[in-house]
């Protein structure tokens, strides 16, 4: 009898020993896939500039295919975006043409720039998670002072590159 007692108590210690190390392994692999997410971007050698409410924010663009066909549309000449307030974390406006998409699960921050569902450009003022095609970062301002130039409502951007 004890035995078998035994044996069930080292049965059970064993599963839950083996549950708890996969749960951490699962939660290790989630980390790491947004850490290498976030570390992974390379940057192009061109800049965005993006005018609004008479302020002209720098933007450093990411190396993919998405922010390459940016390039390619501004080269054409500039772009002007309506944006809206979207959930109180970021600016929303419509590109004239799809961009090719690169979606992958994103942390976003103040000053991300992310492209949306291949055809809407995002400024983002705050955090937020999803899958995303990340553009590139805005520089040098802080979340203060990206709210603060963003404005409350509807806003008209116009995107060019940078010379």
């Amino acid at each position: 009898m004890n035995t078998r007692k035994h044996a069930l108590i080292l049965c059970v210690a064993l599963c839950v020993a083996v549950a708890c190390a996969a749960g951490s392994t699962a939660a290790a692999q989630t980390k790491n896939i947004h850490s290498a997410a976030q570390q992974k971007h390379k940057e192009l050698s061109v800049k965005l500039h993006i005018r609004v409410n008479g302020t002209t924010l720098t933007a450093t663009l990411y190396d993919n295919s998405s922010s390459r066909a940016l390039v390619e549309l501004l080269q054409k000449g500039a772009v002007t975006i309506d944006m809206h307030d979207y959930g109180n974390f970021e600016k929303v406006g419509e590109l004239p043409v799809s961009l090719p998409r690169n979606d992958t699960p994103t942390d976003t921050d103040a000053g991300d720039i992310i492209l949306y569902l291949g055809k809407r450009f995002v400024i983002y003022y705050d955090k937020n998670s999803w899958n995303f095609t990340p553009l590139g970062k805005v520089d040098g301002v802080t979340k203060a002072e990206l709210k603060r130039i963003l404005g409350a409502g509807n806003v008209t951007a116009v995107l060019s590159l940078a010379e």
